[in-house]
């Protein structure tokens, strides 16, 4: 009796012409980071479960490593899948220090895992392409709008993504001004401030009061400084008009006025940059700028694109490696418009030519055509068996193939099976049109 497959929910997979949107986008962030300098690394899948836990409240996400046979009082190996690829590269950092240039700056675009519930755009397995500079004890402001610079430049060289807004922000005009304020539990109150996005501003409210210990006069100043917004440096006057001073505060506001302005030249009707000053970004380890990025029409998928600054990204006791990166979520971004897009490529497979057979005697006949083609770095391939020609071209029209070579006695032939077009043709000269020699990304709203 046959068994059924089910798809197994957080780990997707994607057809052969989902596939190719999603190398686009990788071949296209790789191409951008090394335009950038940046170089590529790949670290290892799996981390000692100590490191892994070091963010406190990541446990139940781990996916543990463990033998079908596993002795140890554990239960597991003590290695655990990584979920995310900045805790691999902190330790990377550390392990190679002495073999690095500083500032190093890195790209990576891997596979992590990660143990939660699945939804649209959250997985158990997904892609994730980061990119960070890291200095050796200190690490200049300007890298923060380089990185935010560099990740803009990827995003815009994806011409089928909707708009975006990247939203900056920065922890030390937060922090300033939550001590101005006099608050203590600073990292309590962002917290709960982080949580805007989500629930409404009065229910915040109330968690500021009853979660953080606020007074409703400060809690109400502190939402105040939350639903600022600019696309330029005028939130400066508007966070001085709340009456509150810190040296902090200053010194957050002045970087991020350099960051919004520095990426004026960034804006189009595709991209916004917006000083956005309820970001906080939850994880503690954020000392500086904070990013998140929002698609246009797609805000329910919540930030594809996240990062900031952090001082303290390693450590030998000796040496402090600080930090500034902003991660993309490939498959954050990709699978979900897939579904809701039918975002797809123009054709199934690489092959822009399929080299018909006569017989089963031609094929090598056929391959030498196929040879010549693919040494000019035309892709193709010869067809399977020397069915009747109508055949074979219907083969590669499943394939969205666009053209089949004809060999005869006579000489050479390629036929454009869209508008059946043949015509003679040499295999060490014929070259097709620029727009049919790779597939193409399109989707169901273009052809509408």
């Amino acid at each position: 009796m046959a068994t059924k497959i089910s798809p197994l929910s957080g780990f997707p997979e994607l057809l052969p012409e989902q596939r190719y949107v999603e190398q686009q986008v990788i071949d296209t962030l790789r191409h951008t980071f090394e335009l950038h300098g940046f170089a590529g690394i790949e670290t290892r899948a799996v981390e000692p479960l100590d490191q892994l836990l070091r963010k406190g409240d990541t446990s139940k996400e781990v996916y543990l490593l463990r033998r079908l046979h596993e002795e140890s009082a554990e239960g597991h190996a003590g290695l655990g899948l990584h979920f995310d690829l900045t805790v691999p590269f902190a330790r990377y950092v550390l392990e190679n220090a002495g073999k690095l240039e500083f500032p190093f700056r890195r790209y990576q675009v891997q596979k992590a895992w990660r143990g939660e519930r699945p939804q649209e755009g959250r997985y158990r397995e997904f892609t994730q392409a980061d990119i960070d500079i890291i200095g050796r004890d200190v690490l200049p402001f300007h890298h923060d709008v380089e990185v935010t610079r560099v990740m803009v430049d990827a995003l815009n060289r994806l011409d089928f993504l909707p708009g975006f807004r990247l939203q900056v922000n920065n922890r030390k005009l937060i922090q300033g001004f939550y001590a101005g304020l006099g608050i203590t539990d600073g990292d309590e109150v962002m917290r709960v401030v982080d949580k805007l996005d989500k629930l409404p501003t009065e229910r915040v409210r109330s968690m500021l009061v009853e979660e953080a210990g606020l007074d409703g006069a400060t809690a109400d100043r502190v939402l105040g400084l939350a639903t600022i917004r600019a696309t330029d440096d005028s939130f400066v006057a508007a966070v001085r008009a709340l009456g509150v001073e810190h040296e902090l505060l200053e010194e957050g506001l002045a970087e991020l006025a350099e960051l919004v302005s520095s990426c004026a030249d960034l804006v189009s009707d595709r991209v916004r940059v917006e000083a956005d000053l309820s970001i906080a970004r939850g994880l503690d380890y954020y000392t500086g700028t904070v990013f998140e990025t929002r698609l246009d029409g797609y805000e329910s998928m919540g930030s594809i694109c996240s990062g900031g600054r952090y001082d303290a990204l390693a450590s030998d006791g000796r040496t402090t490696y600080p930090g500034v990166g902003i991660s993309l979520g490939v498959s954050r971004v990709v699978v979900p418009l897939l579904a809701r897009t039918g975002l797809t490529a123009t054709r199934r497979v690489p092959s822009v030519v399929v080299v018909a057979l006569t017989d089963e005697g031609s094929r090598p006949a056929s391959e030498a055509v196929a040879h010549a083609l693919r040494a000019r770095d035309i892709a193709c391939e010869v067809a399977p068996s020397p069915q009747k020609f109508g055949k074979q071209i219907r083969f590669a029209e499943r394939r969205g193939i666009p053209y089949v070579w004809f060999l005869s006695d006579g000489g050479h032939q390629v036929k454009d099976i869209r508008s059946g077009e043949q015509v003679d043709a040499d295999p060490t000269t014929w070259t097709p049109p620029a727009e049919d020699l790779r597939p193409t990304i399109t989707s169901k709203e273009q052809n509408q």
